[in-house]
């Protein structure tokens, strides 16, 4: 019996990536066919390499084919072991690699252009026995998906009903209720000096030095909080942004970052900072989904013995 096919929608995504899988199979097979050393799963990023007129970085590769940074730089490892490509430091940005084509690399283009000739025809038959416009389905669907997260409508109901407001003295200890446990749990037990000050006397941490303290609320009742530290008068760090666990992945945190953003910019505040730890991969998404990008601490920052991960987003 197949599940997968009896699920209708609700596995959609992995009738995608079953197709995915048995295409790469047979992209695989053909390879082989025409005695050409390639795997099918190399294909997008060789092919953005080799339509380059100059070195790509990993990051240029990513946005030109839609994939993840993780997943090029896996698809270049196995490239650079064949000695298809050739990776160099970048005289533009040290914290980046430049890549490109090796002679090898283009000798095995000029071998690889016949051999997709054929796998396009193929791919053509195979794709029309279910829709002669199947391409044009296809970008329909990656355009929605897109511009329209199925993640986003999902919460849309539930977001609506989220309320962000500014701190109040009578929010006071809600602050140290949400924010508490959670830090206690993490750092077993053992809070830092910032943390104490900031929980028992959040206003005296963040307010009195020019910072502002948001709460969110769902259907009326306190879910999350966050607070935005001065650093200087050019810069705010967002910190404490906590979600108790009956409100989380509602949009919740999201809507508290943005607050925090708006008020950067309600400021003219070009840069917020923030401080995280490697064991918060979820959130690291949200992150640099809304911008944020990895920078060392700035002098101004007094930065935990907690933290692992620095970031910042340009306003």
């Amino acid at each position: 019996m197949d599940i997968v096919s009896d699920l209708g929608y609700l596995a959609s995504a992995s009738r995608f990536r079953r197709i995915s899988e048995r295409l790469y199979h047979d992209g695989d097979k053909i390879y082989q066919k025409h005695s050409v050393k390639f795997k099918a799963t190399w294909f997008s990023v060789f092919y953005a390499l080799a339509k380059s007129h100059k070195p790509l970085t990993i990051l240029e590769i990513a946005g030109q084919i839609d994939f993840s940074h993780v997943a090029v730089k896996n698809v270049l490892r196995e490239l650079e072991a064949e000695n298809l490509i050739l990776v160099q430091p970048n005289p533009e940005d040290k914290r980046s690699k430049i890549v490109y084509l090796s002679d090898g690399g283009k000798v095995l283009l000029d071998e690889l252009k016949p051999v997709w000739e054929e796998f396009t025809i193929q791919l053509k038959r195979t794709f029309e026995s279910g829709h002669r416009d199947i391409l044009n389905i296809l970008d329909r669907i990656d355009t929605e998906i897109s511009t329209r997260p199925i993640h986003d409508h999902a919460i849309k109901e539930s977001s609506e009903e989220v309320r962000v407001f500014d701190y109040s003295l009578g929010c006071k200890g809600k602050f140290s209720e949400i924010a508490k446990p959670w830090l206690l749990g993490v750092l077993d037990g053992k809070l830092e000096e910032e943390d104490i000050l900031s929980l028992d006397r959040p206003d005296e941490a963040y307010l009195l030095n020019g910072g502002f303290i948001f709460f969110a609320s769902y259907k009326g009742e306190i879910a999350g909080c966050v607070a935005l530290k001065r650093l200087d008068e050019h810069s705010f760090e967002f910190a404490k942004l906590f979600i108790l666990p009956n409100f989380r992945k509602l949009g919740i945190a999201t809507k508290l970052i943005e607050r925090c953003i708006t008020r950067c910019k309600e400021n003219y505040i070009p840069e917020l900072w923030l401080q995280t730890t490697n064991s918060m991969p979820q959130a690291h998404k949200l992150y640099y989904k809304l911008g944020f990008k990895d920078e060392p601490a700035p002098p101004q920052m007094d930065v935990l013995d907690r933290t692992e991960k620095i970031m910042v987003l340009n306003l």
